[in-house]
């Protein structure tokens, strides 16, 4: 196995691409792994907390990202390759976690999970957790991944994929292994 000391990749995409199953089997494959769901510290906010795709939430968003970003790099320095998994919009808080991590000088790896619309819908929709599985929560979250730019280098079409392959296509890609 490559040496992975300092090492994190961003793992990212609308709900319903696959992101935590992908996660979860490429972690697996390695001696010393962490999956980091970003997700799970928005909601360790027990009061004041807003739903973090609603515009006026760009301040919680803010700190929670800044927490993730610091456990992300705590555990990377300790020498686990880390996955943070998580719906980490461009434009809203992708740059600021990438920026945080590099400043800390971390080698970083981005991986953008963008199926289709309907291959998203039909998986989130087998999901209890509301609202991530309501559709226009979903659409709205799926469009902000549509129009990418530079980071559209980093998007993997997995919409005819199973997890494993598509955990395959990533380490390939990204030559972890």
């Amino acid at each position: 196995m490559t040496d992975v000391h300092g090492n994190v990749l961003i793992l990212t995409g609308p709900p319903g691409s696959g992101k935590t199953t992908v996660a979860r089997i490429v972690a697996d494959r390695f001696d010393r792994a962490v999956h980091l769901e970003s997700d799970d510290f928005f909601h360790f906010i027990r009061s004041g907390y807003i739903e973090p795709w609603k515009s006026e939430s760009h301040g919680q968003n803010e700190v929670v990202i800044r927490i993730v970003a610091d456990t992300a790099t705590s555990y990377a320095e300790a020498g686990y390759l880390t996955i943070v998994d998580g719906i980490i919009l461009p434009g809203w808080f992708f740059e600021s976690l990438d920026d945080q991590l590099r400043g800390a000088g971390l080698e970083v790896a981005t991986a953008i999970l963008r199926p289709s619309l309907a291959v998203c819908l039909s998986r989130a929709g087998t999901r209890a957790s509301r609202p991530l599985a309501d559709r226009p929560v979903l659409e709205q979250l799926w469009h902000g991944f549509e129009d990418l730019g530079t980071l559209e280098r980093h998007v993997i079409d997995n919409s005819e994929q199973e997890a494993d392959a598509t955990a395959d296509t990533l380490t390939a890609r990204l030559s972890l292994r």
